[in-house]
């Protein structure tokens, strides 16, 4: 007779986008039984996700599946590092950029008959300043959006794009010092992001050539850049070729220095913190197992109408919010484009 195999779901039940009662009773749905058992734990408090992990692993659980975003799944993971117990993804959550880059659907259902496929791949990790991300991290406009959007109490896309097109009013580039075993460079840039994965979230594709498995970081730097360069940016970066734009400057390595004038802002995984004028990136290959589709695609690039198509088909939002959302977006664009005219 096979030994089942252990499985902890753990549910965040306040973050992401999706409703997770309907979630729960979809496992209890379409778990394959002859194969697992399984148990259900929701998270209290924040922290409580890794904490629950890190048990789980001690006691020889074969997986631990987080229901929730990327901050959800960034705590599961780094409890996951280096151990024989594998990190399953159910993605629910605002951006949900690891599930995206896997392939893992994004229907709970279909997540869910991943997980009963079983397939296991091990997976790169990054450190900033000694703490894992999955993702992304870096330094810069993402990190100072990420920031106001922790502070503003709402999440979901269009909450990002409001705080984006906010703050890019005022939002000053910096000078940046990085170093690597190559040398020393000095930039002055509106942001520097390290891929572990290839995107954000959203299908945001910052490091669109970036691998899982390949024991390498990709590292985007956006130089300055002006209002005629938007458009072509936003495109590609939802295109998948954005670093073949000539404000982009890309590399490759295992591990950098970035060197700023001032503590400031900087994220892992989307998630902000603050941090010193010297910071550290450091890519770890082949740390973490985890459930992926063994019926993955092609890596084709995705168009900026699927886009725009999967983002609003997945927000579902009620009629009424949505057009008061748009017409403040509509506000916002309107204000930009006015201070920007301004500038020239």
């Amino acid at each position: 007779m096979t030994t089942k195999k252990k499985i902890v779901f753990v549910v965040n039940p306040i973050s992401g986008t999706q409703g997770k009662r309907a979630i729960l009773k979809w496992i209890d749905e379409r778990i394959n039984r002859t194969l697992y058992d399984y148990t259900i734990v929701k998270t209290q408090y924040a922290g409580h996700a890794e904490k629950i992990a890190a048990a789980a692993a001690k006691e020889k659980v074969d997986i631990v599946v987080a229901i929730g975003g990327d901050g959800t799944i960034n705590e599961i993971g780094r409890a996951l590092i280096h151990t024989d117990t594998a990190l399953g993804i159910i993605p629910c959550g605002s951006g949900n950029g690891l599930a995206r880059h896997l392939q893992i659907p994004l229907e709970p259902k279909a997540a869910i008959d991943i997980i009963n496929e079983s397939s296991v791949a091990c997976i790169d990790y990054g450190k900033i300043n000694n703490i894992p991300f999955f993702c992304t991290c870096g330094v810069g406009f993402d990190a100072f959006v990420s920031l106001k959007f922790a502070d503003s109490g709402k999440r979901g896309l269009l909450t990002y794009l409001e705080n984006t097109l906010h703050e890019s009013l005022s939002y000053k580039p910096e000078t940046y010092e990085i170093e690597n075993e190559e040398g020393t460079v000095k930039y002055k840039a509106f942001l520097i992001a390290c891929g572990n994965a290839s995107q954000y979230g959203n299908n945001a594709y910052i490091a669109p050539q970036a691998s899982l498995t390949d024991g390498l970081m990709d590292v985007t730097i956006l130089e300055p850049f002006t209002v005629l360069d938007v458009p072509s940016l936003s495109f590609q970066l939802f295109n998948k070729t954005i670093d073949q734009n000539n404000r982009i400057k890309t590399f490759r390595t295992k591990k950098i220095k970035i060197h700023r004038s001032k503590p400031g802002v900087m994220h892992y995984d989307g998630d902000p913190i603050m941090g010193g004028k010297d910071i550290e990136v450091e890519l770890i290959p082949h740390g973490l197992n985890i459930i992926v589709s063994d019926k993955k695609k092609e890596n084709e690039p995705f168009s900026l109408l699927q886009q725009i198509s999967e983002i609003f088909s997945g927000m579902k939002p009620k009629a009424e919010t949505f057009a008061f959302r748009h017409s403040h977006l509509f506000e916002l664009n309107k204000s930009l484009l006015r201070r920007l005219s301004k500038k020239q």
